[in-house]
Formats: structure tokens, C-alpha cells, sequence
């Protein structure tokens, strides 16, 4: 019988907000991000072998690496275990959704169920997004992801698009052309319910939208159709591009938009959620 075999779930991350508020001498930029996450993503299973292995399946799993440049694999090098990983590709790569991050950070967890202790320099050390995915939950993060805020956030029904085209996340903040910009607010309103929330965060902005629409054209598509479907009180850029959310009053009008999209654009990636 199989032994240690640890199962854990890697969900989409989605950037209400992000603010680019500045970039320090070393290069990484410093952020003021919230951050919520969906109810579904990618699925990994680990457990401990003699040699590392790492083998990929699921609808998006195709050209996903399987050895060392995969950041799954690097978090098990990083605290020292050698593992026999299996992932389950569900969510697009390089989407800003934080598929690879979302994929790490759950190797670590299951590494902190085996036992291993983690510092958190060993966490930020494999990307920004990581220390936030090791949470999951709905957070603001600032600085270069090492500060993390939980926030408690109202169930967000919403509809998140990738165009399936992918977008380097350096490219994009070599597009931009101000990287000093102005944080969220200091501290962050109390929401009463969906449109509460929808009506603050469309006074944020994210940062990097534009100069993504430059790397990748499409993604200005995206959000104009997303802005247009029935019931949509609001659409963003998440992270880095080129996925896409909207925001609805209810569930039921999200998968009415996933359908209403989806119908036009099948080449897509297209998904109702809600955002906690």
C-alpha cells in the first residue's frame, strides 16, 4: 500500500488589484496587490521517492516541463526533498493567474505535512506570487510579496477568460513606462457584499494592463467582451496577463456570461467562478 501519499489543490490566483508602486535597485518590483482566489485549479499529489520525478497531465498539461524548469521542482530542491510529483494541469500557464506559483506553493505544503520546516526567505526566494499561493486565501500583498495582509472579502461570482496566448511577465514590466505609482489606500474598507466591493475596486486599477495590451493585443478584446456581457458590473486584467475577470451579481449570471463568451470565442479559455 502506497505510503505518504499527500494530495493538494493549487487554485487560480486573481488580482482584484495591482498596483505598481515602485522598483528597488536589485530589480524587483514592489507591488500593493489584493488578491483573491478561486474554487478550482490545478491538482498535485506528492510523496517521497529515491529520484525526483515529476510527470504532467490534464487539458492544459501539454508542453508543461517535467524536469528542473519546472518551479515544482525547484520547490522540492529548495527544502531538500526528493519527491515523486504528479500535477494535474487544469489552469493556463504564464496567464497571471499564478498557475506555476499556485503549482509550487502547493509542493511546499505538502513538504510542511512531511514534516519539512520552511523559512519564509526560502518561499519568496522561488517568485513573488509563491508566499501568497502558500496561503490561498483572499490577502494583500505588498512589497516584493513578502508582506501579507489577510482580508476578509464577500463571495465575488465572476467569469475569468485566457485567450490561451501566453504572456512573459518580464516583457510586460519592461513595457512599462511609470513604475512608480500610487498604493491602495493605507487601509482597506470593510465590504458589505458583492457591489460594495465592485464599487471600491473600480476606483483601483492594475498597472500592468496596458502594457500587456502591447505585448498581446488580444487581451483589450478580451476585456471589452467581458465588459459587455449581460450583468457585468466590472473587468480587469489579473496579474500579468492574459487573463481576464468580470465581476456579477450572482453566480448564475457569471455561468450565463461563461456560456454567452464561450459561444463566441471557443478557442478560449473561459471559466465561472467565485472569487473568496
Amino acid at each position: 500500500m502506497t505510503t505518504n501519499l499527500i494530495t493538494e489543490f493549487a487554485p487560480a490566483k486573481v488580482n482584484l488589484s495591482l498596483h505598481v508602486t515602485g522598483q528597488r535597485e536589485d530589480g524587483y518590483h514592489v507591488l500593493d496587490s489584493l488578491v483573491a482566489f478561486a474554487d478550482f485549479g490545478d491538482a498535485i499529489t506528492v510523496q517521497p521517492a529515491r529520484d525526483m520525478r515529476l510527470s504532467v497531465s490534464g487539458p492544459l498539461g501539454k508542453n508543461v516541463p517535467t524536469d528542473a524548469r519546472n518551479l515544482m521542482w525547484r520547490a522540492a530542491e529548495s527544502v531538500g526533498q526528493t519527491l515523486d510529483m504528479a500535477l494535474v494541469k487544469n489552469l493556463p500557464s504564464e496567464a497571471g493567474i499564478g498557475g506555476g506559483s499556485a503549482d509550487a506553493a502547493a509542493v511546499l505544503r505538502a513538504a510542511e505535512r512531511l514534516g519539512v520546516r520552511i523559512a519564509p526567505d526560502a518561499v519568496l526566494a522561488l517568485g513573488a506570487d509563491v508566499p501568497v499561493c502558500m496561503a490561498s486565501t483572499a490577502t494583500r500583498m505588498r512589497g516584493i510579496g513578502e508582506q501579507l495582509e489577510k482580508i476578509t472579502l464577500p463571495p465575488l461570482p465572476a467569469l475569468i477568460v485566457n485567450p490561451l496566448v501566453s504572456v512573459p511577465t518580464g516583457a510586460v514590466f519592461s513595457a512599462m513606462d511609470q513604475k512608480t505609482n500610487a498604493p491602495m489606500p493605507e487601509t482597506l474598507p470593510t465590504f458589505d457584499g458583492v457591489s460594495d466591493c465592485v464599487d471600491w475596486l473600480m476606483l483601483q486599477r492594475n498597472d500592468l494592463e496596458h502594457p500587456a495590451m502591447s505585448q498581446a493585443p488580444v487581451i483589450e478584446r478580451v476585456l471589452g467582451d467581458l465588459s459587455n456581457s449581460r450583468d457585468a458590473r466590472m473587468a480587469r486584467m489579473s496579474g500579468s496577463g492574459a487573463t481576464c475577470f468580470a465581476i456579477y451579481p450572482t453566480l448564475k449570471a457569471a455561468q450565463f456570461a461563461a456560456y454567452e463568451v464561450g459561444a463566441e470565442h471557443t478557442d478560449w479559455w473561459v471559466r465561472a467562478t467565485v472569487l473568496t
